[in-house]
């Protein structure tokens, strides 16, 4: 059972639902691993899942060039330090988009993470 939702915004969900995009930069490190419920920001909706496998980082604009095929960031905008505060690499494995999908209850706050009670994925 699938117990936390990770909230991504358009057009990065996209991506990693399409395969293209394995890892979601954030500004901080997370200690969750396992299956998490992937949601489309601002839609109520559970969209995929995917496998929390690892949190790399802080990584810096070098490794961030060598690694650009896994979070899709351009060149450009790692050199130009407008995504430097993006700096830890959440490693998805696993992803799966939802045939149909799941409406979930967003609790007022949630920004990143999403407890999800009773919500069958």
């Amino acid at each position: 059972m699938i117990t936390q939702g990770l909230i991504i915004d358009v057009p990065h969900i996209d991506r990693i639902l399409a395969g293209r995009k394995t890892w979601e930069m954030r500004s901080s490190r997370t200690k969750i691993r396992g299956p998490i419920a992937l949601i489309r920001k601002g839609s109520g909706l559970i969209v995929g899942t995917a496998d929390l496998v690892d949190s790399i980082g802080p990584l810096d604009t070098e490794q961030m060039l060598a690694n650009q095929e896994k979070h899709l960031i351009t060149p450009a905008r790692l050199i130009s330090g407008e995504t430097n505060k993006w700096c830890h690499a959440w490693v998805l494995d696993s992803v799966r988009s939802l045939p149909t999908p799941v409406q979930y209850r967003h609790p007022n706050g949630a920004v990143v993470w999403v407890t999800l009670d009773g919500v069958k994925v």
